[in-house]
């Protein structure tokens, strides 16, 4: 299968772009490679995958190391340069992770989250109407659920009261993507992600921020006084998942479809800086904070629709991903550690 990965130099695009290759799959990579945060890490991504960092604009790169990888530095925005590499490339399949992350970001930076959350996404659409594909996978957010207050969430309930413009333009993408499978028959699947982490995780999330806190002897920030609880989903069970889903798109007269993808076991964010001083030998400082704007105090994941059409089932714990995931931190940042 020939597959394009949008925002390929992203933590999830990363991982599952090993993945995909490891099934033999042929790969095709876009990121426009932003600086949201510190591209060296996005760059050091791209060399575990076989690229140098002179990767320019517009040039289509191959791997050094995977003979069926490539690469091309792309804006979803670019409108005729997707539409091109859509008519050049033929894809079978497309997995839609690139976008604006970051809850508290689009607070600040609206205009960059309608820009490739909701016209990029757009864009994605577009192409796979004109070029057709069999099946388009996309990221939503357990963000949206926002003001829900039925636990574990579950693909039926509300999801009309989002809590930030990042959780309304995943909202969106929803939306967009049924309209376009009903109007056009395109296959299309959005997988509700919650809390990811592990090794090569992003700098602004809460393990990568907590864990270099404590390294350092830095206060961690603990909003809502530490009364916070997230289903934390170790990335190897995110890749499981968008893998057993790529290969079976939806036969119904609407093909189009939602699955929440996480853990199913929410922890509490003490228990998981717990988790963290025991793996490194360093204790928190905890600086506790009120609940911040378009923060939400629990997720929790009702994963029995992905398990019962396609055997979903997490394998990885808190416990055993905080150790990978602070193995990894150690080597790659090479952190002075300060024991107490």
């Amino acid at each position: 299968m020939k597959v394009l990965v949008t925002g390929m130099a992203g933590f999830i695009g990363f991982h599952l772009t090993r993945r995909l290759l490891s099934e033999g799959n042929r790969v095709v990579g876009i990121d426009n490679l932003n600086d949201y945060y510190d591209i060296s890490l996005k760059q050091a991504r791209m060399k575990e995958l076989g690229f140098d960092e002179s990767l320019t604009d517009g040039e289509m790169k191959r791997s050094r190391l995977y003979g069926h990888l490539r690469f091309r530095r792309l804006d979803l925005c670019q409108r005729e340069e997707m539409d091109r590499l859509f008519a050049e490339e033929h894809f079978d399949a497309v997995i839609n992770l690139a976008g604006q992350a970051g809850v508290r970001y689009s607070i600040e930076n609206p205009q960059a989250y309608i820009q490739s959350n909701v016209v990029g996404f757009l864009n994605v659409l577009e192409c796979c109407r004109h070029h057709p594909v069999s099946h388009l996978v996309y990221a939503s957010s357990s963000s949206i659920y926002g003001l829900c207050e039925h636990i574990p969430y579950t693909e039926n309930d509300m999801t009309d009261t989002p809590v930030s413009l990042y959780a309304a333009t995943k909202k969106s993408n929803e939306l967009m993507a049924h309209a376009y499978s009903k109007l056009y028959g395109i296959a299309a699947t959005g997988l509700r992600f919650f809390t990811v982490y592990g090794p090569w995780g992003r700098p602004d999330m809460a393990p990568s921020i907590f864990l270099g806190a404590m390294l350092q002897r830095r206060p961690i920030r603990l909003f809502n006084h530490g009364n916070m609880r997230r289903d934390f989903t170790y990335v190897d069970d995110i890749v499981d998942g968008i893998s057993l889903v790529l290969s079976h798109p939806s036969q119904k007269e609407v093909p189009h479809r939602v699955y929440n993808i996480g853990n199913g076991h929410p922890v509490a964010l003490l228990d998981f800086v717990k988790a963290l001083e025991q793996v490194s030998g360093c204790r928190a400082i905890c600086k506790m904070e009120a609940l911040q704007p378009g923060d939400v105090v629990q997720t929790y994941a009702d994963t029995r629709r992905l398990a019962h059409d396609f055997g979903y089932r997490p394998q990885v714990g808190v416990d055993e991903g905080v150790k990978r995931f602070y193995d990894w931190y150690v080597r790659y940042y090479g952190t002075g550690i300060t024991r107490i």
